[in-house]
């Protein structure tokens, strides 16, 4: 069966990881700095802050941003819980934009209309690794005074206007967990657009200290002065070696996944009963999924299946959550992109006789 999702090893990580295990260095350290160095040199990511989780790099954003009981973020329901959890930590208010039925992300029209007085921060989440529009989305924030917090979980190596995500808007949210592009076995990052907020951040990640302007003193305790709340959300260094052994070899990774993509693009955009996602030109999606919309979606399934290839849904709409609140009926788009979306195998593990093959068992029809 080709599955949907692929964990992708470097050949070097064994090595890489068994150095630092062999150290006994374990927890945050100079690996964890190396790491974020090579995401901002390789990638053109800004103030990059490296932390267990994507969900950390959500919740710290949040904590930095400002974002307190009663505040309104505003994003899409297309996404995983992870992003409105975050929200509801800080004890403010998840505000469900509308979708673009064409592609999967949130809707700037929508965010208008969602924008009320008590809205401190804009949320969009890139579906898929296709950034959305976020020049009107910025437009948007600079207009109403509220900040942008990328859920860029989906998106590494993806650009916009030839600009890389994480180099663009306040705060950009990655996720290094096991199934995307880049993992640290679990692991996220954040990146900082204000060098104050980035030296925040570096603090908050390990309890309100930051460890480089905390030296140990003649007792053997470091010295410092908690002044704000922290977390526990620093990556280890084990998680980083594995993560730098990954990312040595990401930008040609993403080039043949590219590829791939090309090649359903060309192959699927005639055949009946399947509706492309449009993708605008100003843009490159990282392509941590391909999707699109088609009909009989479970007879599309159940065929693909009987063929060896795996076709799923990913993510429907977290509202339908009661922790949420349960369904938004005005959110028109997103409930149509319920009803059609669907996603086939791009990952590390799809190579050209793969995608040929995948495209072959879809054209034989459902």
């Amino acid at each position: 069966m080709l599955s949907l999702f692929h964990t992708y090893v470097d050949p070097t990580a064994e090595a890489k990881v068994s150095s630092v295990l062999r150290s006994t260095y374990l927890s945050e350290g100079e690996v964890t700095k190396e790491f974020e160095i090579e995401l901002e040199r390789l990638l053109g990511l800004r103030n990059c802050v490296a932390l267990n989780s994507g969900t950390s790099a959500l919740h710290l954003a949040l904590t930095l941003a400002d974002v307190h009981q009663g505040d309104e973020v505003i994003l899409p329901a297309q996404t995983f819980v992870a992003s409105g959890l975050t929200i509801l930590q800080q004890g403010a208010i998840p505000v469900f934009a509308d979708i673009d039925y064409e592609s999967g992300n949130i809707s700037t029209e929508s965010i208008k209309k969602k924008i009320s007085k008590r809205t401190k921060a804009i949320m969009p989440v890139h579906w898929g690794g296709y950034p959305c529009d976020l020049e009107k989305i910025g437009q948007l924030a600079q207009e109403n005074n509220l900040i942008v917090i990328e859920d860029a979980a989906h998106a590494l190596g993806a650009t916009y206007k030839n600009i890389p995500i994480g180099a663009i808007s306040d705060f950009t949210c990655f996720s290094f967990q096991a199934i995307k592009h880049v993992t640290t076995g679990d692991g996220g990052a954040l990146c900082v657009n204000n060098k104050s907020a980035y030296e925040k951040a570096i603090s908050r990640r390990w309890f309100g200290i930051n460890r480089a302007k905390a030296p140990v003193n003649e007792l053997g305790e470091r010295s410092y002065n908690i002044q704000e709340l922290g977390y526990k959300y620093h990556m280890s260094n084990y998680a980083a070696a594995l993560g730098k052994a990954n990312l040595t070899s990401f930008p040609e990774r993403l080039q043949k996944r590219l590829s791939v993509a090309t090649y359903y693009t060309k192959q699927l955009s005639g055949v009946t009963g399947i509706n492309l996602f449009k993708y605008e030109p100003d843009r490159q999606s990282a392509y941590w999924l391909f999707g699109f919309h088609v009909e009989n979606r479970l007879n599309f399934v159940k065929a693909l299946k009987d063929r060896n290839v795996m076709a799923s849904v990913v993510h429907q709409r977290i509202d339908r959550n009661d922790v949420f609140g349960g369904l938004r009926a005005d959110l028109a788009g997103q409930t149509q992109f319920d009803k059609t979306q669907i996603n086939i195998p791009i990952h590390d593990g799809i190579d050209q006789e793969k995608a040929e093959y995948i495209v072959s068992a879809i054209k034989l029809g459902w």
